[in-house]
């Protein structure tokens, strides 16, 4: 059985390798170019060129118009996909930086499709991150980062939000209900910095700066013990004189 199948390797790989350089050569026609010419700038048979450019087409690699090949949907997908783990590492690697300048964990977090996502934590050992033990998307009335993203709404999604994820006390510190918790988001300033104490995890104090680009809500949250609570103010102020510098970074995650 083995046997019979070893030759099929080769042969796989070689359809690959002729696939490939077809969509070289497509690439490098802004206009697009007909079968016969990539054949040749393939250094492919016409039928085999034939061939790969009709399963192409058919996966969505490839777009045949007015008798020409261009590039399709499934290549700029491609290319996005490995964008996007660019802007995930860039957004990694800031995160990082300012933990490490700051001495706390950093957050950075959107509103996206209705829920809260946090997308990337920098923590430590020594300086972790608040550990999730109540569901995080569920309760963002409770955190900063929650209470940050939602005091950026506008009222319609902010009250379908808290439809989907009722206000309720989590902590002894928690707000108490749905009015008390929208008169809070009201009485914010414009990019003002949030500051949440023991409401999500008893022991801990939040803060989160929002960040708005275009239509999505973003924010950057750090977190300290409670014992080091005097610490809070001046790290997130420090913070906030920096955001304009972060921003170039942080805007990458904002398509994540």
């Amino acid at each position: 059985m083995a046997t019979a199948s070893q030759p099929a390797a080769p042969t796989l790989i070689g359809s690959v390798q002729r696939a490939l350089r077809l969509l070289e050569a497509v690439g490098s026609h802004e206009d697009g170019a007909p079968a016969k010419q990539l054949a040749r700038e393939a250094g492919l048979p016409l039928p085999t060129a034939y061939h790969l450019l009709r399963t192409l087409t058919h996966e969505g690699y490839l777009r045949r118009e007015k008798g020409v090949f261009v590039l399709g949907d499934a290549v700029a997908r491609l290319v996005g996909g490995g964008a996007v783990q660019n802007r995930r590492t860039k957004v990694e690697d800031s995160l990082a930086r300012w933990r490490d300048v700051i001495g706390v964990p950093v957050y950075f977090a959107i509103y996206r499709e209705g829920e809260i996502e946090l997308v990337s934590v920098a923590d430590t050992p020594a300086n972790p991150a608040v550990e999730e033990w109540a569901n995080f998307k569920e309760t963002g009335h409770a955190h900063a980062i929650g209470q940050c993203l939602l005091s950026q709404l506008d009222p319609k999604s902010r009250q379908d939000h808290l439809d989907r994820h009722p206000v309720e006390s989590i902590t002894p510190y928690t707000v108490r209900n749905r009015r008390a918790f929208l008169d809070r988001l009201e009485g914010l300033g414009r990019m003002e910095p949030l500051v949440e104490r023991q409401e999500y995890a008893l022991g801990t104090v939040c803060a989160a700066i929002p960040i708005t680009a275009g239509s999505t809500a973003a924010t950057m949250a750090i977190s300290l013990p409670l014992h080091q609570q005097e610490r809070l103010l001046p790290a997130v102020e420090w913070l906030r004189c920096e955001i304009g510098r972060l921003f170039s970074s942080l805007a990458f995650s904002i398509s994540i």
